[in-house]
């Protein structure tokens, strides 16, 4: 057992159930095509890093997918608790920095990551910013149930009602680089991911053709 831990929020990766805003543009085969490959991107990630993972799957466990990992389902009404029920379950397991992030980033890679888990030496909080208002990335070095309870998910408010809230709790924070998600088409088609991959900007447009 390591003493940092990294947890991996993943969506069961089935058709009409991933990427639903950017399926209304490209259709749910494409959304399908897109989605697949930010999980591939994910894993590489991670793969290299030498601390334990922890993968929570939105829906059903699947054992072909992220090595022997530990793998458990998602449990909660909402993002924030679940959230809050991953982070518990790794400092109930004895891990002292604990790092979760979802599986939709282009961009991402291990050294946003390791980042992160530094920064958690210095600070009890660290936030990977998105640029829609929320943040791909969420380290703790202790447990604060209040970031995860009655936030507003999904909307472009997110960090800043979350960071207003630790200054209230009197609680440090770190702020990593800011990265762009893939939420919609625009998204989609500024990012360098879809840009430098011919085969998915081939296979999306046999989809809508």
């Amino acid at each position: 057992m390591t003493e940092a831990l990294v947890i991996v929020f993943v969506k069961n990766i089935k058709l009409g159930t991933v990427k639903t805003r950017l399926a209304k543009t490209i259709g749910d085969y494409g959304a399908f095509e897109v989605y697949s490959e930010l999980v591939k991107i994910t894993e590489t990630a991670t793969s290299k890093l030498s601390i334990d993972k922890r993968i929570y799957f939105s829906n059903a466990i699947v054992e072909s997918k992220w090595g022997q990992h530990y793998k458990a389902v998602q449990d909660g009404e909402d993002l924030g608790e679940r959230m809050l029920n991953a982070f518990k379950d790794g400092f109930e397991a004895g891990y002292k920095k604990i790092v979760l992030i979802g599986s939709d980033l282009p961009d991402i890679n291990e050294d946003h990551i390791k980042k992160g888990i530094e920064a958690l030496a210095q600070s009890e909080v660290v936030f990977g910013p998105a640029e829609d208002g929320g943040y791909y990335l969420i380290g703790l070095s202790k447990l604060i149930p209040e970031i995860f309870i009655n936030k507003p998910w999904s909307q472009s408010n997110l960090l800043k009602e979350t960071l207003q809230e630790l200054q209230s709790l009197d609680q440090k924070v770190i702020t990593l680089d800011t990265l762009n998600d893939i939420d919609t088409y625009e998204d989609l088609i500024a990012s360098d991911f879809y840009k430098n991959n011919e085969k998915l900007q081939e296979k999306i447009q046999q989809l809508n053709d």
